[in-house]
């Protein structure tokens, strides 16, 4: 599996803000010798408008909004457009997207199902290259948070099934019972491996995998131990993750989402390798 990205992503920030550059920065220099890189570019204002209201696009681009958990950036917009490129391109070429900023809590308008802030995210990187992308899609989201804006962007939509582990109880308050074609697994404080495995693959034996096309991932490692969310999954968790998913014997593109150790970068090595059989 190849890797998307551009260094320009690590040009903004706020010193002691959970999602630096340096989690990334970190994850590149584990990763650059290991796999095949490929560039990011730009998403276009008609990608972001398969998902977006455009009158939150142009605040987004204006900078005229105020968030505490995700900043208006200086040249935040361009940064947002290099993110959403980054996962088009990871879906046309079943690669994995290591880009910031992070995306699946932003909803049509921004703020999604009463959640309190956009958590981190701009644009909603992956709904976007799944309605690009134009396909069957069921769409893992693995982050320790639920991701509410992309549960917003494609409740009823026939061709999309979300489906989400997460833990119960913590930021964005959402996904606590799954809803029509979004399955929800809200998670314990302090579930580990074997759990969590059990749960997943119990999930994805309910999907008629005949009814997909492709699989994209929201690719959050903020469920490591000692990371955000109260879960304690290894390194070597995202192995035996990533090959559930590709025992699913479907394409398979995944985005980069939450995770902030520095061991970002082995967690997302061993979930491409789990992938790959290898």
């Amino acid at each position: 599996m190849e890797i998307v990205f551009s260094e320009k992503c690590l040009e903004y920030g706020t010193p002691y803000h959970p999602e630096n550059p340096s989690r990334v920065k970190v994850a590149y220099e584990y990763l650059k010798d290991k796999y095949e890189f490929i560039e990011a570019y730009p998403a276009s204002e008609s990608d972001l408008l398969l998902v977006h209201d455009k009158d939150y696009i142009e605040r987004i681009k204006r900078g005229t909004f105020y968030d505490p958990d995700t900043p208006a950036y200086e040249n935040i917009f361009e940064y947002a457009l290099l993110a959403v490129g980054g996962a088009i391109v990871a879906s046309e070429k079943c690669a994995f997207s290591l880009m910031r900023p992070p995306g699946h809590h932003a909803g049509r308008r921004g703020l999604a199902l009463g959640a309190p802030t956009l958590g981190f995210c701009y644009f909603n990187n992956i709904a976007i290259a799944v309605k690009k992308l134009g396909k069957r899609t069921l769409i893992i989201d693995i982050d320790t948070h639920h991701g509410n804006g992309t549960q917003e962007v494609f409740m009823g939509d026939e061709n999309v099934i979300y489906l989400s582990l997460h833990t119960g109880g913590i930021y964005p308050g959402t996904g606590l019972r799954s809803e029509g074609n979004c399955y929800n697994y809200p998670l314990a404080f302090g579930t580990g491996e074997s759990e969590y495995l059990r749960i997943l693959e119990n999930a994805l034996d309910k999907i008629d995998m005949d009814k997909i096309d492709v699989v994209a991932v929201s690719a959050g490692f903020d469920t490591l131990a000692g990371d955000l969310g109260g879960l304690n999954l290894t390194v070597d968790s995202y192995r035996k993750i990533g090959k559930l998913i590709g025992e699913l014997n479907k394409p398979v593109f995944a985005v980069l989402e939450g995770g902030y150790t520095k061991k970002l970068g082995e967690c997302i090595d061993n979930f491409i390798r789990g992938l790959e059989h290898r």
